[in-house]
């Protein structure tokens, strides 16, 4: 989740619903300047007990920000209630070091070129963490839940957001804190060119989301026993909150675009407003009457353009659209799946060609069939069925192939000669295996492990 670092006060006030979709217009780029944004949690864990450290207690979480100081990392700090500084997260050349609620330990990297410099960025963040790690009896799970871990085991992160969120989640839904508190995911933000061309690749990688969550299903242990799901975190996620969450079905009417997107978050209740360095919760009223200087938690105050950015990051469907595109399928997991995301979705979505074709592939489906497939996909993973007849299973090789034209014609080579395909390699062997990695733990649960989930620990990052 994003980290404020300053109020922002001198942005533009908003006065009329029409300026709302400026962010998402000036997001617009030509295609030489498109870039990739990779985020990655990890779950983070003592090695002598496997116990979640909490923030304070030596050798935890802020002392594991604090020492990526000894790899140029700046420290960014909030302001807790008794007005001291606390660090909250960690900015550097390769992006922001940030904490989600139960001290998951997420890379947001920076926009890169190409595929061969996000896996290397992903890879300088692990060895850094690693060697932190090593140093300090700490290891780290790639993972999309905790798989042995209750709620009461985790302790919250001093962030003023989360507070605010922890307190609304139960309002609203009951899954809200189990994502908040134990889920873990990968992300990609992609960048379009003009509003129809965002509108394409949102339809597009909407309705791929499901075949993305199947791929990188990785979930599927609760408290120490299977779940029944190969990706549990997505299940999570159809009882957290309808109100932003879901497939958003208005995407695919003739004429989206920013308005629309725009009339959506309008309609998303909101969490809080940032001023002066501090959160003050405002969870559950409406960004509409803020316009109209009516937001019970600020009365006769209008909303800055800051305050627009800030709702937009609070609402969690399976794409979401800021200045930029967030693909958000994917459950956590290791280092070579980690660039596997953004080489499947950026070679779907970065090729002209490779998106109408992927478009062709699914535009004939329905929306009662597309959420049909999302609410299937958590426990059926590759055997969800799709709309039309048949499962994911029939179209993932199909899917990546054209994923792998999409690279292939981007033309982006490392030192060795090799193009960005090489990153879909994972993909290729799951598809090809017919497993995906959920089953693979399963299979190690009930087979070599005995029963024992504390072997999971094993299999590390």
């Amino acid at each position: 989740m994003s980290t404020r670092q300053a109020s922002d006060s001198d942005d533009p006030v908003i006065e009329t619903i029409t300026q709302l979709a400026e962010p998402m217009a000036a997001g617009e780029k030509p295609r030489e300047d498109w870039r990739i944004g990779t985020e990655h949690e990890k779950l983070v864990y003592c090695t002598g007990d496997h116990h979640a450290p909490s923030y304070e207690e030596p050798g935890g979480i802020r002392d594991l920000l604090m020492a990526l100081t000894e790899f140029g990392w700046t420290p960014i700090l909030e302001e807790a209630p008794n007005g001291q500084k606390r660090v909250i997260a960690m900015s550097g050349s390769d992006g922001a070091v940030s904490l989600e609620p139960a001290g998951q330990l997420e890379l947001s990297g920076a926009p890169l070129e190409n595929l061969h410099q996000t896996c290397a960025e992903t890879g300088r963040h692990l060895e850094q963490v690693k060697a932190i790690g090593a140093r300090t009896g700490k290891g780290f799970l790639g993972l999309g839940m905790w798989p042995d871990k209750r709620r009461d085991e985790l302790t919250v992160m001093p962030k003023g957001r989360y507070a605010i969120m922890l307190r609304h989640m139960p309002r609203v839904g009951s899954m809200g804190l189990d994502m908040m508190l134990r889920t873990c995911t990968i992300q990609v933000n992609l960048d379009y060119s003009s509003e129809g061309d965002m509108a394409k690749k949102f339809r597009t990688s909407l309705a791929l989301q499901p075949l993305a969550t199947a791929l990188f299903a990785n979930s599927p242990f609760t408290e120490g026993r299977p779940n029944g799901y190969l990706s549990y975190r997505s299940h999570i996620w159809s009882d957290t909150d309808p109100q932003r969450t879901g497939m958003l079905p208005f995407v695919f009417d003739e004429g989206f675009g920013y308005e629309r997107y725009v009339e959506y978050m309008l309609d998303v209740p909101m969490y809080f407003v940032f001023r002066d360095g501090k959160y003050i919760d405002a969870a559950g009223q409406s960004f509409r009457d803020f316009i109209a200087g009516k937001l019970p938690a600020l009365p006769g105050e209008l909303p800055r353009i800051s305050d627009w950015t800030d709702h937009l990051s609070t609402a969690f469907p399976e794409v979401r659209l800021k200045s930029f595109l967030e693909m958000r399928g994917a459950d956590g997991g290791p280092w070579n799946r980690i660039c596997a995301l953004p080489a499947f979705w950026v070679g779907l979505l970065y090729d002209q060609g490779a998106l109408d074709a992927a478009w062709d592939l699914v535009k004939g489906w329905d929306m009662a069939g597309r959420e049909a497939l999302r609410n299937a996909v958590p426990k059926l993973g590759l055997d969800a069925p799709i709309p039309g007849g048949g499962t994911l299973r029939n179209i993932a090789g199909e899917v990546l192939a054209i994923a792998r034209s999409g690279l292939t014609a981007r033309g982006r080579l490392n030192a060795s000669g090799d193009n960005e395909t090489i990153h879909l390699a994972p993909l290729d062997e799951i598809v090809a295996s017919g497993k995906v990695p959920a089953q693979r733990l399963l299979d190690k649960f009930h087979g070599e492990w005995g029963g024992d989930i504390s072997r999971v620990y094993e299999e590390s990052f």
